[in-house]
Protein backbone atom coordinates (compact mmCIF):
# COMPACT_ATOMS: atom_id res chain seq x y z
CA UNK A 1 0.00 0.00 0.00
CA UNK A 2 1.24 3.46 -0.92
CA UNK A 3 1.40 6.07 1.84
CA UNK A 4 -1.00 8.93 1.10
CA UNK A 5 0.52 12.36 1.75
CA UNK A 6 -1.21 15.75 1.96
CA UNK A 7 -0.05 19.35 2.15
CA UNK A 8 -0.10 18.98 5.94
CA UNK A 9 2.24 15.95 6.00
CA UNK A 10 4.35 16.63 2.88
CA UNK A 11 7.26 18.36 4.64
CA UNK A 12 7.68 15.62 7.22
CA UNK A 13 7.11 12.62 4.94
CA UNK A 14 8.89 13.90 1.81
CA UNK A 15 11.12 16.93 2.26
CA UNK A 16 12.60 15.78 5.59
CA UNK A 17 12.81 12.07 4.70
CA UNK A 18 16.20 10.47 5.37
CA UNK A 19 15.86 8.44 2.14
CA UNK A 20 14.82 9.59 -1.36
CA UNK A 21 11.05 9.76 -1.95
CA UNK A 22 9.20 9.02 -5.18
CA UNK A 23 6.08 11.20 -5.07
CA UNK A 24 3.20 10.08 -7.31
CA UNK A 25 0.82 12.96 -8.07
CA UNK A 26 -2.44 11.38 -9.17
CA UNK A 27 -6.22 11.83 -9.17
CA UNK A 28 -9.15 9.41 -8.84
CA UNK A 29 -10.44 10.25 -12.35
CA UNK A 30 -7.05 9.63 -14.02
CA UNK A 31 -7.09 6.42 -16.07
CA UNK A 32 -3.34 6.33 -16.64
CA UNK A 33 -2.82 6.70 -12.88
CA UNK A 34 -4.75 3.46 -12.36
CA UNK A 35 -2.79 1.73 -15.14
CA UNK A 36 0.62 2.50 -13.60
CA UNK A 37 -0.46 1.76 -10.02
CA UNK A 38 0.50 -1.97 -10.16
CA UNK A 39 3.94 -1.03 -11.50
CA UNK A 40 4.41 1.40 -8.62
CA UNK A 41 3.43 -1.27 -6.09
CA UNK A 42 5.97 -3.64 -7.63
CA UNK A 43 8.61 -0.87 -7.50
CA UNK A 44 7.78 -0.24 -3.84
CA UNK A 45 8.23 -3.93 -3.00
CA UNK A 46 11.63 -4.02 -4.69
CA UNK A 47 12.99 -0.68 -3.42
CA UNK A 48 11.34 -0.02 -0.07
CA UNK A 49 14.71 0.10 1.75
CA UNK A 50 16.26 2.64 -0.61
CA UNK A 51 13.32 4.72 -1.87
CA UNK A 52 10.06 5.65 -0.17
CA UNK A 53 6.93 5.79 -2.35
CA UNK A 54 4.09 8.18 -1.52
CA UNK A 55 0.94 9.29 -3.31
CA UNK A 56 -0.56 12.77 -3.48
CA UNK A 57 -4.10 13.45 -4.68
CA UNK A 58 -3.44 16.43 -6.97
CA UNK A 59 -7.07 17.60 -6.82
CA UNK A 60 -7.15 17.74 -3.01
CA UNK A 61 -3.67 19.27 -2.64
CA UNK A 62 -3.78 22.22 -5.00
CA UNK A 63 -0.90 24.09 -3.32
CA UNK A 64 1.46 21.16 -3.93
CA UNK A 65 0.20 20.79 -7.52
CA UNK A 66 0.93 24.47 -8.10
CA UNK A 67 4.27 24.45 -6.28
CA UNK A 68 5.57 21.58 -8.41
CA UNK A 69 3.95 22.95 -11.60
CA UNK A 70 2.04 19.86 -12.63
CA UNK A 71 1.09 19.87 -16.30
CA UNK A 72 -0.32 16.36 -16.53
CA UNK A 73 -1.22 13.38 -14.40
CA UNK A 74 0.35 11.19 -13.36
CA UNK A 75 3.51 13.13 -12.58
CA UNK A 76 6.18 11.53 -10.43
CA UNK A 77 8.93 13.43 -8.67
CA UNK A 78 11.98 11.84 -7.11
CA UNK A 79 12.84 14.10 -4.18
CA UNK A 80 16.04 13.67 -2.21
CA UNK A 81 16.88 15.91 0.77
CA UNK A 82 14.15 18.34 -0.31
CA UNK A 83 15.45 18.68 -3.88
CA UNK A 84 13.69 17.36 -7.00
CA UNK A 85 16.24 15.03 -8.57
CA UNK A 86 14.06 13.61 -11.32
CA UNK A 87 10.67 14.33 -12.89
CA UNK A 88 8.66 11.66 -14.71
CA UNK A 89 5.68 12.79 -16.77
CA UNK A 90 4.04 12.34 -20.17
CA UNK A 91 4.66 8.60 -20.45
CA UNK A 92 4.40 7.24 -23.96
CA UNK A 93 3.65 3.69 -22.84
CA UNK A 94 3.61 1.32 -19.92
CA UNK A 95 7.04 0.05 -21.00
CA UNK A 96 8.36 3.62 -21.13
CA UNK A 97 7.24 4.08 -17.53
CA UNK A 98 8.68 0.71 -16.47
CA UNK A 99 12.08 1.64 -17.94
CA UNK A 100 12.06 4.99 -16.09
CA UNK A 101 11.38 3.16 -12.80
CA UNK A 102 14.21 0.71 -13.57
CA UNK A 103 16.64 3.60 -14.05
CA UNK A 104 15.64 5.06 -10.70
CA UNK A 105 15.96 1.67 -9.03
CA UNK A 106 19.44 1.13 -10.47
CA UNK A 107 20.69 4.57 -9.51
CA UNK A 108 19.55 4.18 -5.91
CA UNK A 109 20.31 0.53 -5.22
CA UNK A 110 22.81 -0.11 -2.41
CA UNK A 111 25.38 -1.80 -4.62
CA UNK A 112 25.33 1.11 -7.07
CA UNK A 113 25.86 3.65 -4.28
CA UNK A 114 28.76 1.62 -2.83
CA UNK A 115 30.36 1.37 -6.27
CA UNK A 116 29.90 5.08 -6.92
CA UNK A 117 31.33 6.10 -3.55
CA UNK A 118 34.45 4.00 -4.08
CA UNK A 119 34.77 5.36 -7.62
CA UNK A 120 34.47 8.93 -6.28
CA UNK A 121 37.09 8.17 -3.61
CA UNK A 122 39.42 6.86 -6.34
CA UNK A 123 38.91 10.04 -8.37
CA UNK A 124 39.59 12.20 -5.33
CA UNK A 125 42.82 10.29 -4.65
CA UNK A 126 43.96 10.73 -8.25
CA UNK A 127 43.33 14.47 -8.26
CA UNK A 128 45.19 15.04 -4.97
Amino acid sequence: MVLSVSERTFTQEVLESPIPVLVNFEAPWCGLCRIIHPLLLQFQTQCSDEIKLVGVNADENFKLSTTYRLKSLPTLLLIEKGIVRQRLEAFRSRDDFRMALEEIKLSYSSSYKIYNSSETADLECQSA
